[in-house]
């Protein structure tokens, strides 16, 4: 682009921005005349995926800002209007992150001029009571301002269905051409009132939902630290443990109220190095039977155990076939489902029950629309538990139900731990790991796609593979994504660009046959150093 052209476009921008901050933030930049970062602001616009948007917060059309959440607001209401939603009720909900409320406000602002009813939650509060009020009064649509777990430089733009599940093609493509013909934000009506803030009724029934998830008179005896990393989650989960009459949690005080600059993380993720040393600090000062977590908009639940002298994280796919293996002993009935990236442990527990099970492509936006589903969970710490409340991950009713289990391990003198060992020698050990590489260049992340497409490895830690599939050219199973899976004897592997982070993540699993408990030590042994070996081979495939 020319630099009068951009320099142009940044005007152009500017008289419109509603925002004060990042008004001076962008005349800033075009007084300095600071054509790197305006480029990097004007190249395109931040695209609307299958999830919404997210991106860094910041003034210009490839930032999250009140401009670009405006015309994502006034796409999605022309887009509810043209499928006959006129009138309908869009509900709307936000985290604690910076400009999560005014991005609300605005959404509400827009529906209501575009002759739809709005609803804001009363605060900012988990995404589940979000996902769990759209199908609760009856919307037909829903928005939950967040980015998740994301750094604190970023916000997002959730957008669900009046089925209660997030978008997926064609709804999302539908959105994004009703957003790129908006053309100037004075078409867009957005009037000072008109909306309903929501009180504590919708919070209310969506912890009286919460029962539902536990069975009458189980043990509730399992003492836990809880940490919320500067999130939402706290009060919700607070008041769902106290229903459940659980022991109070005891709270990791530095990261309990929210806070949007997360200052006691590098990123507020669980899943990330540190994230969870403070809690681990609170287990060894307190003693608990568990640990804990929720991402900050608290649709993800992350737990530790005690393992020998120390605490550990339980990997998401280790609590996603405890929460199975516990819904079975239940007698759960209903399809069990998860996505391509997470353990194939879940398929032999459903058919060892006789349970129906299916397999998705990556987000709880396919795994909530499985017929007939029950139960559903991501190795990314995502579990959906009570499907027919909330249509997606809910960190707060995981929570719930993990910690139910471990209650009655406890009443039987076990733990999480034994029960991991009692299901690897019923099914196997499956051991898994993820080989993920965080770059600032997204560039390298499709070099190293095309190479693996170009020159695909005929063995990974001397395990042969028996089969390569490119999925972006779908399966009789799934339609087409962006991805590579490696069948090998004993193990697989997918490759695939993350949908939300600069990120390439690589899914790994080994599956180790075991005869009996004295065989566990050699089968974890031998599967750390086939693990170690597949990372390492296909690091050399990828170019990575």
């Amino acid at each position: 682009m020319h630099d009068d052209d951009l320099i142009a476009r940044a005007k152009a921008w500017l008289a419109e921005d509603p925002d004060p901050d990042t008004r001076a933030e962008l005349g800033a930049l075009i007084d300095a005349a600071d054509t790197a970062e305006l480029t990097a602001r004007f190249s395109g616009t931040l695209q609307f995926g299958t999830a919404g948007l997210r991106g860094e917060l910041g003034a210009g059309p490839q930032r999250m800002n009140r401009s670009v959440v405006i015309r994502a607001a006034a796409g999605l209401a022309a887009y509810l209007n043209r499928n006959g939603d006129t009138g309908g009720l869009v509900v709307i909900g936000y985290d604690a992150r910076h400009k999560s409320a005014d991005f609300a406000r605005d959404t509400a602002a827009v529906m209501t001029g575009a002759g739809l009813r709005a609803a804001v939650l009363p605060r900012p509060l988990p995404t589940p009571v979000l996902a769990f009020a759209i199908r609760h009064l009856g919307a037909v649509a829903g928005v939950e301002v967040t980015a998740s777990h994301n750094p604190p430089r970023d916000n997002g733009y959730k957008v669900y269905l009046g089925d209660g599940s997030q978008i997926v093609p064609p709804a999302d493509a539908g959105i994004a051409a009703e957003i790129a013909a908006v053309r100037s934000l004075d078409d867009v009506p957005r009037p000072e009132a008109g909306w309903d803030t929501l009180d504590d009724g919708v919070l209310d029934a969506y912890l009286a939902r919460t029962d539902a998830v536990l069975a009458p008179g189980s043990p509730r005896t399992a003492r836990t630290v809880y940490t919320a990393l500067h999130g939402v989650g706290r009060d919700t989960l607070l008041a769902a443990f106290a229903r459940a009459g659980f022991p109070e949690p005891v709270l990791v005080a530095e990261q309990a109220d929210p806070d949007p600059e997360f200052p006691t993380v590098a990123f507020p993720n669980p899943e990330e190095p540190g994230a969870m040393d403070l809690a681990f600090a609170k287990a060894r000062e307190t003693d608990p039977d568990l640990i804990v977590a929720n991402d900050p908009d608290a649709d993800r639940c992350a737990v530790a155990v005690k393992d020998g002298a120390d605490w550990r994280m339980l990997r998401g796919d280790e609590v996603g076939a405890l929460l199975a293996t516990h819904l079975v002993a239940r007698g759960a009935r209903g399809t069990f489902a998860e996505s391509i990236v997470s353990s194939s442990l879940l398929g032999r527990i459903a058919g060892k029950a006789g349970l129906p099970y299916e397999e998705t492509l990556t987000g709880f936006k396919w795994i909530a629309r499985v017929d007939g589903l029950r139960y559903g969970y991501e190795e990314a710490l995502g579990y959906c538990v009570d499907p027919e409340g909330v249509r997606d991950k809910d960190g707060i009713t995981a929570a719930l139900l993990v910690t139910e289990l471990a209650s009655g391990l406890k009443e039987e003198g076990r733990t999480l731990l034994d029960l991991l060992d009692d299901i690897a020698v019923e099914h196997g050990l499956h051991a898994t790991d993820q080989l993920s590489v965080r770059v600032e260049d997204l560039s390298l992340i499709a070099r190293a796609m095309e190479r693996l497409r170009e020159r695909p490895p005929t063995a990974l830690a001397g395990l042969a593979v028996t089969r390569a599939e490119d999925l972006t050219r779908g399966t009789d199973r799934l339609p087409p994504t962006d991805g590579l899976r490696y069948t090998l004897d004993g193990a697989r592997v997918i490759v695939r660009p993350s949908g939300t982070e600069p990120k390439l993540k690589c899914y790994l699993e080994v599956v180790v046959p075991v005869a009996d408990h004295a065989g566990l030590p050699a089968a974890h042994e031998k599967a750390a150093v086939l693990l170690a070996g597949i990372k390492r081979d296909l690091s050399a495939a990828a170019g990575i």
